[in-house]
């Protein structure tokens, strides 16, 4: 399909599923798709759960497999808390994308109209024009990195297993993006997409949350595995999460939280009034250059008289350090460095901990990099952003509803309140089966029953 380039199970399972959800309430999630009255909002109220793929280093990124449109087509997005467009690239035809035609999305008249009130949610002012109630809803977004994406809104089937065994298939609007560009030394991600984490209006999560079917409540939980992903509440811990409320500076495209002082090995440093970013879209951590000079300072003072020297010759990182042998892993040099922690004083003075394996990396060549970047040096001003590195073996919570984000230390190659690890690329639990996503089954009843920083 073409449109105009702006810049602007089993059958008895089947049955018995559509059986049980109609008993409840005579809904069908299809174009209509109107949100639950708050009784029927309180029955059905759960989670999903989604098994993540990547790393740190040296991926540098995180994805989910999501399955889009009837019969479903699986997608490897790119999870990202910093925005909240979710978008697959599109055979439209496409330019810049990195994917074969076969794995684009195919619209299928499916376009959101320019009249529909999610189009105002990828639109920066309230004054964009519809030519004719009927024009597409055309986005543009841009990324901190510069990176961007230019496509249409489209409106789509997103299978859905729940925690509490629901199986749905909402319809869905995201972006269908045929013209991206990116920026960087680096080549093109090898994902399909975004999905974006953020509370706007245009959000999976806000989506799903208008819906009735979660709270308005997302997190993550990264590991050098992978890790998981949760939409609503269900999975998070009932005690023992650190809370600390979201800044009032906190946009529908991020989440933020501060002022914030840096402790280096447990004592006060010199950089204090940090208002953070939490970004899952970001492999490493970014502080303004004063607060990034001030962090190298401390490392080296500490290295002094260590059996570490500076390895300039290594391009991974700017700053890299090798020893009398090549590392094999951080925990070959933890003991080397000294644990950093932010102190949040609208929290108590709650601490979110950093640990060395929480701020290194280390490299191909064997030596170990600092993860923590001047962001001022490679454009983002004043901005400090916490990325992937620092959010590691944490579970992470975003609760739009009261406006607080959490955490706590987690495993997070397990589930919280399911019983057994990941076992190879699958979930052990029924809940979790399928990546959390109601695969293509051949069960149409069923079925029915269904950037940053802008």
């Amino acid at each position: 399909m073409d449109f105009k380039t702006t810049k602007e199970s089993k059958p008895f399972l089947s049955l018995f599923l559509f059986l049980l959800f109609s008993s409840i309430f005579p809904l069908s999630f299809s174009a209509a798709n109107k949100p639950l009255n708050s009784d029927k909002l309180h029955r059905l109220v759960s989670s999903a759960v989604f098994r993540l793929h990547g790393n740190v280093y040296p991926l540098g990124y995180y994805t989910v497999s999501l399955n889009i449109g009837y019969p479903p087509k699986l997608y490897d997005l790119d999870i990202d808390s910093g925005s909240d467009l979710t978008w697959v690239q599109c055979d439209a035809p496409c330019n810049g994308c990195t994917k074969p035609r076969e794995q684009l999305y195919k619209p299928k008249n499916n376009l959101v109209q320019c009249v529909d009130q999610l189009c105002a949610g990828v639109h920066l002012t309230s004054n964009y024009h519809c030519d004719t109630p009927d024009d597409q809803c055309d986005y543009e977004v841009e990324y901190a990195d510069h990176g961007s994406s230019l496509g249409v809104l489209v409106r789509d089937y997103i299978p859905l297993q729940f925690t509490n065994g629901s199986l749905l298939r909402p319809k869905i609007a995201f972006g269908c993006g045929y013209d991206q560009k990116y920026s960087g030394p680096t080549s093109p991600p090898a994902t399909t997409g975004v999905l974006g984490l953020g509370n706007g209006r245009t959000s999976i999560l806000s989506q799903l949350h208008s819906l009735g079917l979660i709270r308005n409540v997302v997190g993550h939980c990264l590991s050098g595995r992978g890790g998981f992903l949760f939409f609503g509440d269900d999975l998070i811990p009932t005690s023992g999460v650190l809370w600390t409320p979201m800044l009032p500076s906190s946009s529908e495209k991020h989440y933020s939280l501060g002022p914030a002082e840096l402790l280096f090995n447990g004592k006060l440093t010199t950089v204090k009034s940090l208002e953070l970013i939490f970004d899952s879209g970001s492999s490493y951590t970014y502080f303004n250059s004063k607060a990034y000079h001030a962090i190298v300072d401390l490392v080296n003072n500490e290295l002094k008289g260590k059996e570490l020297t500076r390895a300039t010759d290594d391009p991974s990182l700017p700053i890299c350090w090798k020893g009398a042998k090549s590392f094999k892993s951080v925990s070959d040099v933890k003991n080397y460095f000294k644990p950093l922690a932010l102190r949040f004083k609208k929290g108590k003075n709650l601490q979110m901990l950093i640990p060395p394996e929480a701020y290194l990396i280390v490299t191909k060549l064997g030596n170990v990099c600092l993860g923590i970047l001047d962001g001022t040096e490679v454009g983002l001003g004043d901005l400090n952003i916490i990325g992937d590195i620092c959010l590691q073996d944490k579970m992470v919570i975003y609760d739009n509803e009261r406006q607080q984000i959490g955490w706590i230390s987690s495993d997070c190659d397990r589930i919280p309140n399911i019983d057994r690890d990941f076992e190879g690329d699958a979930f052990p639990h029924p809940y979790a089966a399928n990546l959390g996503i109601f695969e293509d089954q051949g069960c149409p009843a069923a079925s029915e029953m269904s950037n940053r920083y802008q």
